[in-house]
């Protein structure tokens, strides 16, 4: 799908609020509620725009310790991948898993309230998923932490 300008504005607003009036949002973009609308919907149905949400501050819910989990392992077959993956993804704690080029094989992103929910989340994992190392790195300091994606690079 191609994005012009106006599809840049819509999605920059709607990742800084989601929450704002249609209304609202056609004045500042400089297009009538039905026009802004309907351009939502198509960015919808293209798959753009995929889920419109409301963030949390972590502090505000007790999960104030942000953890970037290292793991390397010593299998790499399709079983071992879709069972860490099914684990993985059952984990209400983790938010992010990713799989890594380099000295890595993932890096997991989760949020707990202290050390010693980490360590039971890390329990928890071990028991569940055969891995060769894993490392924990904890937060002291979130500079920047954003969802926005920057849409400069969205060509036309």
């Amino acid at each position: 799908m191609q994005l012009d300008d106006l599809d840049r504005r819509i999605l920059t607003a709607l990742q800084k609020d989601a929450g704002e009036s249609i209304e609202k949002l056609g004045e500042r973009i400089g297009l009538s509620r039905n026009a802004c609308w309907s351009r939502i919907k198509r960015l919808e149905e293209a798959g753009v725009l995929t889920a419109r949400i409301a963030l949390v501050d972590p502090a505000k819910v007790n999960l104030g310790l942000s953890v970037f989990i290292a793991v390397k392992t010593a299998e790499h077959d399709p079983e071992w991948a879709e069972t860490f993956a099914r684990e993985t993804s059952a984990m209400p704690e983790i938010l992010g898993v990713y799989r890594t080029a380099g000295e890595l094989d993932y890096i997991i992103r989760a949020r707990v309230p202290d050390v010693a929910a980490y360590d039971a989340l890390y329990q928890r994992l071990t028991r569940k998923v055969r891995l060769k190392d894993v490392s924990a790195t904890f937060v002291m300091q979130e500079i920047k932490e954003t969802h926005a994606l920057p849409l400069i690079y969205a060509g036309d």
